[in-house]
């Protein structure tokens, strides 16, 4: 997979208090993704990007939410996340790694 894959693959970090909470309990990080991304293709870019060791990865289809803007209905595109285990002693900073 060459390095433009990679960031197609995974296309940015999602920080948030939640995020935050889960990298500090349970080692987890979590990444906006391609909607045609699988587990193994996020694996394989989280461990080249970062060189860190993946445990195990879950992905989430997010519905994009319907809103009004000056009397018109339009809807917010469908995204993907992952959710991405890494091995004990592992970690990744997302607030200083760019694309």
């Amino acid at each position: 997979m060459s390095a433009a894959n990679l960031y197609e693959v995974i296309r940015a970090p999602r920080v948030s208090e939640k995020t935050a909470r889960l990298q500090e309990v349970s080692n987890q990080y979590v990444f906006e993704i391609a909607k045609t991304a699988t587990k193994a293709d996020v694996k394989a870019a989280v461990e080249k990007i970062f060189a860190v060791k993946v445990e195990a990865v879950n992905v989430v289809n997010v519905k994009g939410k319907s809103k009004t803007f000056k009397f018109r209905q339009g809807r917010r595109s469908d995204w993907r996340k992952a959710y991405v285990t890494l091995a004990d002693g592992q970690s990744i900073d997302v607030m200083t790694t760019s694309a």
